[in-house]
């Protein structure tokens, strides 16, 4: 999945519902010592287990944040990719958290791609997922959702056996 985001060394990437890390520590190896990853997520425990593996393992590029439910404390223009893998259809209320996502978005600028929202998500029209329904969602769900939120899809990949991947970028932007 991650060789399919094709992160650039030197990125900032935000990876929002971070957990214990699993997506972020790959992502600093790829984005390399002059890039950053933010590891972000609600849960105190997790994000002082992301700095604690961070210390450990001498991994100076990843930096964990608390986030609260409608703030996740993403820096304003400053961000490649922003990744949220299974954590989308968990959002209370999507809307403060996907405006900050976008505003942490870098615009395009006629040299670079603008920055990208990937969502990682459960198939909700497919009963064959083995996962309860509430935590699936549509791809048109979540596209009608984001666009009344400010993005446009610029992608879905279907590779997945169970989920997909969906790519956003903030509308008025185009990587074209």
């Amino acid at each position: 999945m991650l060789d399919a985001l094709k992160l650039r060394p030197g990125s900032t990437v935000a990876d929002l519902g971070a957990g214990v890390g699993y997506f972020s520590f790959r992502m600093a190896r790829r984005v390399g010592p002059e890039g950053k990853v933010l590891a972000i997520d609600l849960q105190p425990e997790m994000v002082q287990g992301v700095r604690e593996r961070a210390g450990r393992e001498g991994i100076g590029n990843v930096e964990a944040i608390l986030a609260t439910e409608k703030d996740p404390h993403l820096p304003a223009g400053g961000v490649d990719l922003v990744l949220m893998v299974d954590v989308y259809h968990e959002l209370a209320d999507p809307s403060p958290v996907m405006a900050a996502a976008a505003k942490a978005l870098l615009p395009a600028d006629g040299k670079s791609p603008p920055g990208r929202l990937v969502l990682v998500e459960y198939r909700g029209e497919d009963p064959a997922v083995p996962i309860l329904p509430l935590h699936r969602t549509t791809r048109d769900q979540v596209q009608a959702e984001l666009e009344g939120l400010g993005f446009r899809a610029a992608g879905t990949l279907e590779f997945l056996r169970h989920q997909r991947v969906l790519i956003f970028e903030p509308r008025g932007t185009s990587s074209h």
